[in-house]
């Protein structure tokens, strides 16, 4: 009996340790490699968020148009203007369809990930890490990633400073720390799940869904939302990609929404959605998995 639970013990403190202020304290100078330094929290950019967010549009829009015959219910509610749009992308790939019978046309669906290979040159999936007690991690499953290419996404609950999430953290290793303060819970499991799915259900207006809650299922509408489970690098494994945060613009595209894998806790917030997206560091391989710095220390 002793055995199993020391060694249980073990890999949960494998896990949780880079969440241990302590310890985190006392290895930092063991571990240069491990750690990613920046001038002052306004330069942490890898690429610009203009950039980013180019990234993101052009995923989600192939997205909704892969399963567009899903969509009717939004197309309804949606200006003249955004349905226009929609029609001349359509008319691009499918001529001579109009938007209503596109609407209607039970074409067969591609996988997502598929579409994130034909718009960005690769996807990624989770799969067992390469790292020793690691648990699972993320690869780059098909294609190459180049160098300054949003590669994933970090979903889960947004939390400001002052909101409760002491709960939501105990054995919880998905708690990510932005530069202010803020903490986004990527946790799909337990009370973590239960605040996501009931903070997405109190944001939706109708059928316009303001967050994506299939990240939390085994039928992942956004192939990007696994960045919880990237693992972090060793010095003998540097990072090949790194944290960028982004406040998301009140003009993104409502029906676009339905693909972020992120919501805040509180309901009565004037400030934008915060964001964490992975950038590639180098141009990354297929087959590569993907390693992060778990640590950013502010200069």
């Amino acid at each position: 009996m002793p055995g199993p639970l020391l060694q249980s013990l073990g890999q949960w403190w494998r896990r949780y340790k880079y969440r241990f202020v302590p310890w985190i304290a006392m290895n930092l100078s063991r571990n240069p490699r491990t750690l990613r330094y920046v001038p002052e929290e306004l330069k942490d950019k890898v690429i610009s968020d203009e950039d980013v967010l180019e990234s993101l549009l052009s995923v989600f829009q192939a997205l909704f148009l892969n399963s567009f015959y899903k969509q009717s219910d939004i197309l309804t509610v949606l200006p003249k203007p955004v349905q226009s749009k929609y029609q001349d992308l359509l008319s691009v790939q499918h001529p001579r369809v109009s938007l209503a019978e596109y609407g209607h046309h039970q074409r067969p669906v591609v996988k997502p990930e598929e579409v994130l290979y034909k718009t960005l040159g690769f996807s990624v999936a989770c799969a067992a890490s390469s790292l020793v007690s690691a648990g699972r991690g993320v690869f780059v499953s098909k294609g190459s990633a180049p160098k300054g290419t949003v590669v994933s996404m970090y979903p889960g609950t947004v939390y400001q400073k002052h909101e409760p999430i002491f709960f939501q953290s105990i054995g919880n290793p998905f708690i990510f720390r932005c530069l202010d303060g803020i903490l986004i819970d990527g946790n799909d499991k337990g009370i973590s799940k239960v605040v996501y799915r009931s903070c997405a259900g109190r944001d939706r207006l109708g059928p316009l869904r303001m967050s994506d809650s299939t990240w939390l299922t085994a039928e992942v509408q956004n192939p990007l939302a696994v960045g919880q489970y990237v693992n972090n690098c060793s010095n003998e494994r540097p990072a090949n990609v790194c944290y960028q945060e982004l406040d998301l613009p009140t003009a993104f595209p409502v029906e676009l929404k339905q693909y972020l894998p992120n919501v805040t806790y509180g309901c009565d917030q004037q400030s934008p959605l915060r964001c964490v997206v992975l950038v590639a560091l180098r141009d990354i391989g297929q087959g590569e998995e993907l390693l992060s710095n778990y640590y950013t220390v502010v200069r």
